[in-house]
């Protein structure tokens, strides 16, 4: 099995014939690549789905989890390198967008590829850090967190089994986001558009501003109401608005 095969799972289009765009979505703590089935349904023809799988979750769940930044990153952008298929763009949803973040700069640092729009959502901007402790408290806190943010199928939470697989995914992926210090001089490229609910307690509207220092390029801030998990009654608008930014790279591929 390839890289690619390994570490990116297609929604959406046919690996053998390329789309005029790609979007690559990469999950939130605990998350995984089914979080983003709902892109994959609702994308047009021009526009190829993928997400990323995270190691030691789903159909990856007996592979060992990594807690580290800048080696989950390494892995992805080898998974991405070189990049075969349409113009690139990305989004990430709260430690996922740290991680897409992060893996464009390294594509762009390391082979040149130039991801065309980072689409950061429910994450403050990586110079605007917050202490944590979560990763260190017990299970019963752990859950509540997990309870406070919404995102997690209320019956997985209290499934004793299924409660048993989530935590240590959860746990691993707030160690990783909860040491990760972004540095105020990291940039990339292209243009940044930021997605936040209004009530989300993990990022202010001033926290998701400040991804515009984070861009050579351009960036605008897209207010959603709800909480770290507005996407859950969103999806439709959030579709609209990410396809709508990404359709003029489509016609420009094909004029």
């Amino acid at each position: 099995m390839s890289d690619r095969d390994q570490w990116l799972q297609q929604l959406h289009g046919d690996a053998a014939r390329p789309a005029p765009v790609a979007l690559v979505c990469f999950p939130h703590a605990g998350g995984a690549a089914s979080y983003f089935f709902r892109f994959g349904r609702s994308a047009p023809a021009w526009l190829d789905v993928w997400a990323v799988q995270y190691p030691g979750r789903q159909d990856r769940r007996t592979e060992p989890m990594i807690d580290d930044e800048p080696e989950l990153t390494e892995h992805i952008f080898r998974a991405l390198t070189p990049w075969r298929g349409g113009a690139l763009a990305f989004f990430g949803h709260s430690m996922g967008a740290v991680l897409a973040f992060e893996t464009a700069r390294r594509l762009g640092t390391a082979t040149g590829t130039r991801v065309v729009r980072l689409f950061a959502s429910g994450r403050r901007a990586p110079s605007r850090y917050r202490p944590g402790t979560v990763h260190l408290s017990g299970d019963q806190a752990l859950l509540a967190e997990l309870r406070s943010l919404g995102g997690t199928n209320a019956m997985v939470l209290e499934d004793p089994e299924l409660r048993d697989m989530v935590l240590p995914a959860v746990r691993n992926d707030y160690r990783l986001i909860e040491r990760y210090r972004g540095s105020p001089a990291a940039r990339v490229d292209c243009p940044i558009t930021v997605l936040v609910g209004d009530d989300d307690p993990m990022t202010s509207v001033e926290e998701a501003e400040a991804w515009a220092t984070h861009t050579t390029s351009t960036a605008e801030t897209i207010l959603f109401p709800g909480g770290h998990f507005y996407l859950e009654n969103s999806s439709a608008r959030l579709a609209k608005e990410v396809f709508s930014r990404l359709e003029p790279y489509a016609a420009a591929s094909t004029g």
